[in-house]
């Protein structure tokens, strides 16, 4: 295959002394001369000729892992190399947040290879250091910008989350009215979240603790922390869902307590107006033998009768304090 079909987003060599150059073409052999530390390749998944591309120069699995249709967050060290699978919130124009954007990596001693569907801004972080010359001197410090741009990101999301689920408080407690309007999509977002936070934590942890030589003490250290902040993200994301859950209680006993009082205010209007339903029903019958068929004071005195069993069911109901 020739290499030169395949457009990647970024690619870049750095050197030894943290300098930045991109590269014209995708060429992973990096290590060619001693002032080369790694490259990094960064490719569209929707490229025609990136499937060619890595299965002629990755490993099979290694290809087959940046290519599934879905993945989860995931770190696993396969064939001398790290297979690494993380999400980022979706901040592209017109796209929901939580609806996290994969992010597929190889990495080896000496080269990055990285593939997205969407754009991430953490990786566009990278891009635009790279850029302007600078980049993280090893593929472990590569790793520990991107971990700790995408864990921000996710924590500024969290936080965001969590002032909202404040404000419905509030709104529980000063005007309930119309709040299982606004909780809906704020749970929809926790719970969309949280699905791939939880996995993305253990994928953080298996890195920071992974056995080997890819990742220098001080960048196994520093993966720690991100994996701790990551962990107490789904705390936090955990607690704002719980909260939720109480809100979403509390609204519903609202609602209940509401429809019990609406269903007992009929229940009571309708035995009062039982009887009285009755008694019109039998003098309604047009038959023969009706009383008060020649009395001119016969109406009056049904009217009254009827008056006076509501007041006495009234009274009734008054004095059982049911009313």
């Amino acid at each position: 295959m020739n290499i030169k079909t395949v457009n990647p987003i970024a690619a870049f060599m750095v050197g030894a002394q943290e300098q930045a150059h991109a590269l014209q073409n995708a060429v992973p052999g990096a290590g060619a001369s001693s002032d080369e530390n790694y490259r990094w390749l960064h490719f569209d998944l929707n490229d025609p000729g990136l499937a060619d591309w890595l299965n002629e120069h990755l490993p099979p699995s290694a290809a087959g892992a940046l290519l599934q249709s879905e993945t989860r967050p995931r770190c696993d060290t396969v064939d001398q190399g790290i297979i690494l699978n993380l999400r980022g919130v979706n901040l592209n124009p017109g796209a929901d947040p939580e609806d996290m954007v994969s992010l597929r990596l190889w990495v080896t001693g000496n080269l990055i290879v990285s593939v997205t569907r969407r754009k991430v801004w953490a990786l566009e972080d990278l891009r635009a250091k790279l850029e302007n010359g600078v980049a993280p001197p090893n593929v472990g410090a590569f790793l520990f910008e991107l971990a700790n741009s995408l864990t921000r990101r996710i924590e500024e999301v969290s936080l965001d989350l969590e002032e909202q689920a404040d404000n419905l408080e509030e709104q529980m407690i000063d005007n309930p009215a119309g709040l299982s309007a606004d909780l809906a999509p704020v749970r929809m977002q926790v719970i969309k979240l949280r699905r791939f936070v939880r996995p993305q934590r253990e994928a953080l942890v298996e890195l920071a603790t992974v056995r080997t030589e890819l990742i220098g003490k001080v960048n196994r250290s520093q993966m720690r922390e991100i994996s701790n902040r990551a962990a107490r993200t789904v705390e936090e994301l955990d607690t704002t869902r719980d909260r939720l859950a109480l809100i979403q209680e509390h609204v519903d006993a609202l609602n209940t307590a509401a429809f019990g009082k609406n269903g007992y205010i009929l229940s009571l209007v309708a035995a009062i107006f039982l009887p009285l339903g009755f008694l019109s029903g039998i003098f309604g019958v047009n038959v023969g033998g009706m009383p008060g068929l020649e009395s001119p004071y016969a109406f009056l005195i049904l009217s009254i009768v009827c008056v006076a069993i509501a007041a006495i069911l009234f009274a009734i109901f008054r004095w059982t304090k049911w009313l």
